[in-house]
């Protein structure tokens, strides 16, 4: 029974970790990197096609964003997550689809007139459409016999509609181990979401650690503040840009844009407009309408129950094609405009950027957590010049951070969690943070709740029935790339080796079958070697 860390190990995205339990191979979580890699992540140790089932803990891309990638090598097995998380990934995988797509074809025109050679995207829409297929929606709070010897439960852990974690029992030579997987864990006392469920019982435990370093500050009465914002930038004739994620952040947001239109805070701009640039957030908005009685917090059910939308006003407008999108930029009065994604690595939130970040009249204000390395992180820490679609475009908008608003519990709610266990598990692994955190907040544990706490490295393997480390994985630092002229993707060479070792696993599957049925697998195998062997 082995618990091996490959993502987010002393890193804050990507989060994979791998269980093998008798001959059952599992992935919690399959996440995509998002801002600049650390250390060297180690692979998926067994071929994707060898992958019986995923856990996944809610749908933001660096949890679920590699899935469509998985598909692509050879995955076939089920994918376990929430009844919300399975809708909003329905919409979030496709949406990254088309956005490795779109840049590799944007790409591939600059190369084109360069002489480069082309590349192609790390994964297509036949792809998204493909993994969304194996999504098996789960509810809360019920237990689950995913197959012999493997069950699981999902409780809310209030980070994102549909957000869990996952309790999973293995049971291998008649010993049955608990592991209880956090997820994200959110703060507690959102507007919209509940707040997390605590667990009581485990053997060994993974916690994330985004902000396992800090407290956060007592949160401010958010439509006031937001108000006073936006009532500084109109005044100056500018608009109000807001990089934030489709899910969850922005619908934040249109709750405190609804109270400061129905308790009037605003009366010198009272009619303002605000604008969802992101058709996955209007998808997204449509899911959280659906999901009130599962995901909802008590105070938004009375909104609802009252008849009242808790993220709809009148002045709300939506743009979801390109051409909508582009005509916001020719708007001769100040707008509110929410895009995405809320890093800026991606998305329209770029081309508001491109046309507001040079105007002092205009205020760039972040909501959410940017990670190091990413285009957000360097606005916020005062970069004064950043290159967008190849242009230099100099920093003279105002640059603001609503403090408090973040999704991610601070170290006392993450401590708060981690100590509603009855008895201390065996071990806790600390992950999902950044390089220092990790190792602080391990300490922490340690020295507040006398647990045996560690922050593992990716490769780092443990054997959870002798509860020792049987393998050290990498602790190897990525080397900085230098610029270079753009390289063609391996991806597609990658796709073709997956394919080959799929073939072989449907193979070795098949021995036993009448020899009839081989002689013509082995024929038609033949024949396609045959066409191919140049």
């Amino acid at each position: 029974m082995l618990l091996e860390f490959l993502g987010a190990a002393h890193e804050v995205t990507g989060s994979c970790h791998f269980l093998q339990c008798q001959d059952k191979r599992i992935l919690v979580d399959c996440g995509m990197e998002q801002g600049p890699d650390l250390y060297v992540n180690q692979e998926i140790p067994v071929n994707a096609s060898n992958i019986d089932y995923v856990f996944v803990t809610h749908a933001h891309i660096d949890h679920s964003g590699l899935l469509p990638l998985l598909y692509s090598h050879g995955f076939r097995g089920q994918i376990f997550a929430t009844t919300a998380t399975s809708e909003l990934c329905n919409i979030m995988l496709k949406d990254s689809a088309h956005i490795q797509m779109f840049e590799a074809e944007w790409r591939n025109r600059k190369a084109r007139r360069a002489g480069l050679p082309e590349v192609v995207p790390l994964y297509d829409m036949d792809d998204a459409q493909g993994v969304l297929e194996h999504f098996v929606p789960c509810d809360y709070n019920k237990i689950i016999e995913i197959c012999d010897g493997v069950k699981i439960r999902f409780v809310d852990a209030g980070h994102l509609l549909g957000s869990s974690s996952i309790e999973v029992w293995l049971t291998e030579e008649d010993k049955t181990v608990k592991i209880v997987f956090s997820g994200d864990i959110g703060h507690g006392n959102k507007p919209l979401i509940k707040n997390p469920q605590f667990i009581d019982e485990a053997d060994y435990v993974l916690i994330e650690s985004t902000y396992g370093d800090r407290i956060h500050a007592d949160p401010p009465d958010y439509a006031p503040e937001l108000a006073a914002v936006i009532k500084r930038t109109f005044a100056r004739g500018g608009n109000l840009v807001i990089p934030a994620f489709s899910v969850g952040r922005t619908q934040e947001m249109l709750y405190h844009l609804r109270r400061i239109k129905t308790e009037h805070l605003l009366p010198e701009f009272e009619d303002f407009e605000a604008y969802i640039d992101s058709p996955l957030a209007v998808e997204a908005t449509n899911i959280f309408h659906k999901s009130v009685e599962d995901c909802f917090s008590d105070e938004a059910k009375k909104l609802v129950e009252q008849g009242i939308n808790p993220i709809g006003f009148p002045g709300l407008k939506t743009s979801v094609t390109s051409d909508e999108s582009k005509m916001i930029n020719f708007s001769k009065k100040p707008l509110v405009i929410i895009s995405a994604s809320g890093m800026c690595e991606a998305g329209r939130i770029r081309h508001h950027l491109k046309h507001n970040l040079w105007r002092p009249e205009s205020t760039i204000l972040f909501v959410g957590y940017q990670v190091p390395g990413t285009l957000g992180h360097a606005l916020l820490n005062g970069a004064k010049e950043v290159k967008l679609f190849g242009e230099n475009i100099q920093v003279h908008a105002e640059i603001l951070n609503l403090p408090g608003i973040s999704g991610h519990a601070d170290r006392d709610m993450l401590t708060k969690w981690a100590s509603a266990f009855k008895n201390p598990p065996k071990r806790v692994f600390v992950v999902h943070g950044e390089d220092k955190v990790c190792d602080e907040f391990a300490e922490h544990l340690h020295t507040e709740l006398g647990y045996q706490a560690v922050a593992p490295y990716s490769g780092d393997t443990y054997d959870l029935l002798e509860n020792v480390c049987v393998h050290e994985g990498t602790r190897e630092l990525v080397e900085k790339k230098k610029d270079k002229p753009a390289k063609a993707s391996s991806n597609v060479f990658a796709r073709l080796l997956a394919a080959g070792q799929r073939l072989l696993s449907v193979i070795q599957k098949n021995e036993g079958i009448p020899n009839k049925e081989l002689a013509k697998f082995a024929d038609q195998i033949n024949s396609l070697a045959d066409k191919w062997d140049r």
